[in-house]
């Protein structure tokens, strides 16, 4: 039930609110959602909405259903290039507004979510994270070894996607696979179907022999570009290896570091000299891979405290700054949470 890609909506007038509010219901109820959950969900989009009109005057709304650790659920963030707020803390207060509002907004959203994140800087404006699962997570969460978020979109007007990310842990790896096949649409989207799954089948480790594996499997399809990276968990490193036009980058709040990947189109032709590459893994470090849905001269940003959030939060601020809107777009996002 789990989609790669979120499904877009512009929010920028009034009027079309309550469409938004029925086809983001409409998603909703795929899933095991009591009544009151739905209904709980309506108010946090009611309220994003409200919002991006009132306070940003037009913003727009990715939305998704996640699985994750056998649990099921929906992801909306919330994205504009609004006035931003100085004080994100006391804009979560019951009461407080800088409009004419009761200031209940982001109060009453976070109590309705079980997972909630506000970021937002001055004069560049405001991405907010909710999460609901059909299922109450437990108080106490266990550090997780890893985290992989994305934010991946159609190009405006399909709704398949092109695009796709997947990643999986085997034995003493992590594996993540970020992708773009050939063209967009429904069609695209078919041969990516297939290449996640080739992804999922692939005995291997190594993202080099990974790659030539779902070249193999996906032979009879227009073919993708493709960049599959691999975390040891034993050895504490990254190993790399991309073919085409996925963007690879390493870094912080302290450094970036761009990494090359092959010509030729996974299904079609790769190069039979084709390595993986080394990346030693640093504190705080996030691997990031965009496709070429973003401008070509993205760089991680430096904004203040971004790399204490969700990874879903930067994958967000790279969508903002970055998107072309002219084609599917992918940011993927991997963080290692061991020392």
């Amino acid at each position: 039930m789990a989609r790669m890609h979120h499904q877009f909506f512009n929010v920028a007038d009034r009027s079309y609110l309550a469409i938004i509010k029925k086809d983001i219901h409409s998603l909703a109820v795929q899933l095991p959602f009591s009544s009151n959950q739905l209904a709980e969900i309506d108010i946090i989009v009611a309220e994003l909405t409200s919002n991006l009109i009132k306070y940003a005057k037009e913003g727009q709304l990715l939305v998704k259903l996640i699985d994750e650790d056998d649990r099921q659920g929906i992801e909306i963030l919330s994205i504009d290039q609004g006035p931003g707020m100085s004080d994100v803390s006391r804009m979560q207060e019951d009461g407080v507004s800088t409009g004419t509002s009761l200031g209940q907004g982001l109060g009453a959203i976070k109590r309705l979510s079980h997972e909630f994140q506000v970021y937002s800087v001055k004069g560049w404006g405001t991405i907010v994270l909710t999460r609901v699962w059909t299922k109450a997570p437990s108080f106490i969460k266990p550090r997780k070894l890893f985290e992989v978020q994305s934010v991946v979109v159609p190009k405006p007007g399909e709704t398949g996607c092109g695009d796709g990310m997947a990643y999986k842990k085997t034995g003493n790896h992590l594996l993540i696979f970020s992708g773009d096949a050939l063209g967009h649409g429904e069609d695209a989207g078919e041969v990516m179907e297939k290449a996640v799954k080739a992804f999922h089948d692939s005995p291997e480790t190594s993202p080099a022999a990974t790659l030539r594996f779902m070249h193999t499997e996906v032979r009879k399809t227009r073919g993708l570009v493709a960049c599959v990276a691999s975390f040891s968990f034993r050895e504490k490193k990254w190993t790399i290896a991309g073919v085409g036009n996925i963007s690879i980058r390493s870094g912080n709040f302290e450094f970036s570091k761009g990494y090359f990947s092959y010509n030729g189109i996974v299904g079609l032709n790769i190069p039979g000299s084709m390595k993986d590459q080394e990346i030693i893994c640093e504190p705080h470090q996030r691997l990031v891979f965009c496709s070429d849905g973003l401008k070509s001269r993205w760089e991680l940003p430096k904004l203040a405290g971004i790399y204490k959030y969700d990874p879903i939060i930067l994958a967000a601020a790279l969508y903002k700054d970055y998107a072309r809107n002219t084609d599917d777009m992918s940011v993927i996002v991997g963080k290692i949470n061991v020392s």
